[in-house]
């Protein structure tokens, strides 16, 4: 294949004919499945069940011109948008850097925009293409058509990278750019200029790096591959794929891997993903394999696989405008159907406030207020158990050498003084779901990252860093424990009280944003609570 690939280049397209009709080129082995796993790619995928081969277009009227083979160094080309910048290289047509210029990695002036994609090792490359059996080389030179873009607003670009193969396969990558969007279109055209049919899937390599997540921050705590497969987003620990890779071949929609706050996805269109395979072939780095479906083109004419790629923030409503359910990668967990109202709510609130501080604490307000009748009921049947707390003892006391008759007491003084013992925690079951939804909805909110809110809180997605909140917080939640009513016994009242100190440790390191909310959330209710006692006393 290398003696083969060195005639492609130096020798002119009627030498390379007059060789051919001395020398005849072997006869080709069929594709489907024959080939052996290459160094980076895997296995083909033209046995995939759900992917139909994609049909080869009509033969053009017109003999295909072959490009002459790129020489020299590879080159450079940037592509400059009002949301990033990216670099590609004409080595692989990969993509070697992306920046987000809306994000900085740190709040303040002196924050640089965000890095999603930085390598120097062609071999890592973002977008390489793959395919042993068309002679496709990931990291092959390329011709590129056109220069550096700069696109503002709605303009688009394209980029248009060719290169030939010695099977005799022109293999044109085309990528479209819009200067106001994310989302970038990706074409991957086979034209057979050979003089037999050729089958096989091209294999899209995604690299991306991997670092230590502890050392990484709070950006981290959620890192890795997902992948939205058979009408469900898959995703992987990264420490399990060092041991084992990973195949998904069903009804795949998208491929990604995501932080906390940041992603980068391989979206499919028509159906061109039929397989990805997960890997890491070195402690840091993590290698998503895309596979598309066979590709079958015959002599003369060409067949086309095309993608769309989304580099970006893991904004609710950017990803929505994405389609094919990329907004699943943000995994808001049992209670995203309520989460992602509240985050929509939240966004809205911050049009008219300018804070989403502020936004939280009206939120905070407003659930309070929803929900204060179901609270004022719990709270005064807690209130009512507490007062029966003597009689029940004596009850206890009475009959506390037959069980039976002790509950048939206590249910009739439950009747007598009307007062239902599961009073007080049916009402608190219906709010938890809300209360998770919207602790989901914080916790994974990009909009509160870098988000200031006042005086020394100028992150709401980071810590407080003198923990005022969190101690604060700690307060307030001890005064609602003393507070509430109870009807346990002296022991367990004691361990009780240890929850407030617990919860405290906890929340010295959760996002600031998600302790305004808990200490705006325990003012309330002990405002309500000093309400409920006064109305029981009167």
């Amino acid at each position: 294949m290398e003696k083969r690939t060195i005639v492609a280049i130096l020798l002119s397209i009627g030498v390379m004919y007059a060789y051919s009709f001395i020398f005849p080129p072997a006869k080709q082995v069929p594709p489907a499945g024959s080939a052996k796993q290459g160094a980076v790619s895997s296995a083909t995928v033209a046995t995939a069940p759900q992917a139909a081969p994609i049909a080869a277009a009509g033969a053009p009227a017109a003999p295909i011109a072959v490009p002459a083979q790129p020489a020299g160094a590879a080159r450079d080309i940037t592509v400059d948008t009002d949301l990033y910048s990216a670099v590609f290289s004409t080595q692989g047509a990969g993509l070697k850097k992306f920046v987000l210029k809306k994000y900085k990695d740190v709040a303040g002036p002196k924050g640089q925009g965000i890095v999603l994609v930085n390598e120097t090792a062609a071999n890592r490359f973002n977008l390489l293409s793959d395919s042993r059996e068309l002679g496709l080389n990931p990291t092959a030179l390329y011709n590129v058509s056109g220069s550096d873009l700069k696109l503002t607003g709605a303009n688009k670009g394209t980029l248009e990278f060719t290169t030939t193969t010695p099977q005799g396969i022109v293999f044109k990558k085309t990528f479209t750019f819009s200067g106001d969007a994310y989302r970038i279109g990706l074409t991957e055209q086979v034209q057979n200029v050979g003089s037999a049919q050729v089958a096989a899937p091209v294999h899209l390599l995604q690299t991306s790096r991997v670092i230590d997540q502890k050392a990484g921050g709070g950006r981290y705590e959620v890192y890795g591959p997902s992948t939205l497969t058979d009408n469900a987003v898959k995703s992987e620990k990264l420490d399990s794929l060092l041991k084992t890779p990973v195949q998904f071949d069903k009804n795949i929609v998208w491929s990604a891997f995501a932080d906390k706050y940041f992603m980068e996805s391989v979206i499919a269109e028509k159906g061109s993903i039929a397989q990805v395979r997960l890997s890491r072939p070195s402690v840091d780095a993590n290698l998503r394999d895309i596979a598309s479906p066979t590709v079958t083109v015959a002599p003369g004419q060409s067949a086309a696989v095309s993608y769309a790629l989304y580099y970006g923030p893991k904004d609710l409503d950017i990803l929505k405008a994405q389609g094919s359910r990329l907004e699943e990668v943000i995994d808001y967990g049992w209670f995203a159907a309520i989460a992602k109202p509240l985050v929509v709510f939240l966004k809205f609130l911050y049009k008219y406030t300018g804070n989403y501080g502020i936004a939280i604490i009206i939120i905070t307000c407003i659930l309070k207020l929803v929900f204060f009748p179901l609270t004022h009921k719990s709270y005064k049947s807690m209130k009512d158990m507490q007062k029966l707390q003597p009689k029940m003892n004596e009850l206890k006391e009475k009959y506390k050498n037959d069980r039976d008759a002790m509950n048939r007491a206590v249910m009739e003084l439950y009747k007598t003084h009307k007062v239902n013992p599961l009073g007080g925690c049916l009402p608190m079951i219906v709010q938890i779901p809300v209360f998770f939804g919207l602790y989901r909805a914080l916790m994974y909110s990009i909009e509160l990252r870098h988000a200031p809110f006042y005086l020394w809180i100028t992150d709401l997605s980071a810590k407080d860093p003198y923990y005022v909140t969190p101690l604060i917080m700690g307060a307030t939640m001890f005064i609602q424990q003393k507070m509430t009513p109870t009807n346990m016994d002296p022991v367990q009242a004691k361990m009780m009280l240890m929850l407030p100190v617990v919860f405290t440790f906890m929340f010295l390191n959760f996002p600031s944003g998600l302790v305004i909310y808990w200490l705006i959330n325990n003012v309330l209710t002990i405002a309500q609570q000093m309400y409920i006692n006064k109305s029981v006393a009167d």
